[in-house]
This record gives structure tokens, sequence and C-alpha cells, in this order.
């Protein structure tokens, strides 16, 4: 497994986030320890969770899940390069009006003793933004992030769907205050979701944050059981592999083609990206994972990414040229 440099930091992660969303609610505990594990023993050392993972009912499950797996030692904390978000309402009757979504000082406080709670540990290397709050000041925001970080509880901050001036005011509100400010930028992004190629790709390059895509796969679309039906999760995952069925018999066919699976290609692809350090992977089984491990070595030539830009066209060009002359 490769490593690089998480943007601007000197912090290195492995170019496959490993993503636990499942942890929980489609995976059961036994599974995930087996493939967080397994994770590890390939040179997987980055695992994105949110403090909201566990479903609707059961917000900090999938924390919790990851808790105890630390707490088996085995030296599993210090090897894990730890990311998790807050934003979401946590469903805790004690946070009253503050508990709803948002990023006060007042609730980032709260919300990260518990997620350092739940997961066993004294210290998150990566926290993010799981969103933008437009009602709380850079002030605030950073004022509240200074602290967390001088306290040791948390190495570094990063952001999750921001756009692209989002990403550029949090930057110069930082520089003003001499902090560090964003690492990265947790983001869309995929064959089928290319927006980011607009403004948040490029300011995220340019101003020093590694860019972490979530959903590589469109939600299983660029699966490789998706065109039979049986990665399809739900009546709407089937309506969208209708609506997508030329376009994806088409990348079936180019992946056939080149002698790979689906997902292994679309992987590479978001990889190959310059701004992209690691795509999140969110296997539920331990096979779907080490399908998954060979994607850093696969290198796709300048004829399949254009043959890929003909099937799934992006914006072409970043802004404004994208829309301008």
């Amino acid at each position: 497994m490769q490593h690089s440099y998480l943007g601007k930091s000197g912090l290195k992660v492995s170019q496959l986030c490993l993503g636990t969303m499942n942890f929980g609610p489609e995976t059961e505990e036994k599974e995930a320890f087996k493939i967080m594990d397994a994770a590890l023993d390939a040179g997987i050392n980055f695992f994105d969770t949110a403090n909201v993972y566990g479903g609707q009912s059961n917000r900090g499950w999938t924390e919790e899940i990851i808790g105890r797996w630390f707490k088996q030692g085995g030296g599993r904390r210090e090897k894990v390069v730890l990311a998790t978000k807050v934003y979401g309402d946590m469903n805790e009757e004690a946070d009253g009006p503050n508990g709803d979504r948002g990023l006060s000082a007042y609730k980032i406080r709260r919300h990260l003793e518990s997620s350092l709670k739940r997961l066993q540990t004294d210290h998150i290397e990566l926290y993010q933004m799981h969103h933008v709050d437009r009602n709380v000041s850079w002030d605030e925001l950073w004022g509240m992030f200074e602290n967390a970080v001088q306290r040791g509880q948390v190495g570094y901050i990063g952001s999750s769907n921001f756009a692209g001036w989002h990403i550029a005011v949090a930057q110069a509100e930082a520089k003003a205050r001499h902090f560090l400010g964003l690492v990265s930028e947790q983001h869309l992004y995929n064959l089928m979701q290319r927006t980011a190629e607009l403004e948040v790709l490029p300011a995220a390059e340019a101003l020093g944050l590694g860019v972490i895509p979530w959903s590589p796969l469109a939600g299983g679309l660029l699966g490789r059981n998706a065109l039979s039906g049986t990665g399809a999760r739900s009546a709407r995952s089937q309506e969208r592999i209708e609506e997508n069925r030329s376009r994806l018999e088409q990348f079936a066919a180019l992946c056939s083609e080149i002698g790979e699976k689906e997902d292994v290609v679309a992987l590479a692809w978001v990889l190959s990206h310059s701004a992209v350090t690691a795509p999140i992977i969110g296997p539920r089984t331990l096979d779907q994972l080490e399908d998954s491990l060979r994607v850093p070595e696969v290198k796709l030539n300048e004829d399949v990414l254009k043959q890929l830009d003909e099937i799934f066209p992006g914006p072409g060009k970043p802004a404004p040229e994208a829309y301008a002359w």
C-alpha cells in the first residue's frame, strides 16, 4: 500500500481510506473487526467515521465499534490515522436546542468529548466538519478548533461537503490567525458525479488540502455487480441502474477490454486526479475489502482515461472556463 501526505500537513496516510459507515447497521461487529484488522495488515492506516454513523436511532454505534476494536490492544490505536466528524444531530436530549445540526463552539466541545469516549481514545488525528454551518463565524470555529489542537484532543482539522469558496474563506481566516487551517476536504466525487472538478478540486489543490472522495462507486452503480442487479440495495438503486444502463454497459465493456473489474477502474480513476489523496472505500465484507487493495497499483493510460471521459463526461474544464470563455 502506498502512502501520501494529507494536503499540506506532514501526516502520511494510505492511498485508500477505510470508510466505516456500514459498521453496525450493515456489518456486524465481528466482521467489522476482521475488516479493520485486514486493512491494517494490508497497509491501510487511514480510517474514516462520523459521530452520527450507526443509523437514525443508534447514532454513535459505529464509533463505539471502533472503540471496542481499539480496546483489544495490539497497537491498533497507534497504527491508525483516525478521522471522525461533527455537525449532525445526535438525538441527545441533554443537548436541547443546541443539539440540532450545526457547528457552534458549545456543540463541538460536547460532541468532541462524546466521540473520544465512544472511540476509547484521548485524541483524533483528523476532526472534520461534516457540513457547512452558515450561522457560525470563522472566529468562533477557528477559536474552538485551535483550543482542541492545543489541548491535544485533535491533530488536524478537515472539512466535508464544502464549496470551493467555503474552502477559500476558511483558509484566509485561518491564515489571519496564524493557524494551519484545513488540511483536507471530504467530497462527493466519482465518474458519475464530477462537479467537484469545477471549483472544489482546484481550490483544494491550490490551497493545500488533500481531497478524500466519498461514494467513489456512486452508491454501487460503478460496482462489478451493478448490471446484474445483485448490487442494488433498494428500489431506487435499481431505478438508477436502469436510467444509466447504456453508460454502465459501455463502462463494463471497457473494463472487460482492459481486464479489470468495474469497481477497481472507478476507484483508480478517482485516485488518478492530482488533488485526490485517498478515496473512501466502504466494504461491508472482508471479501469486498480484499477486492479493493490493488487499486493504488492500477494505472489507467491516456486512452482509457479518454474513453472514460466519453462515457461519463465531466465539466471538461475548471471554473470559470467550463461555463465562460
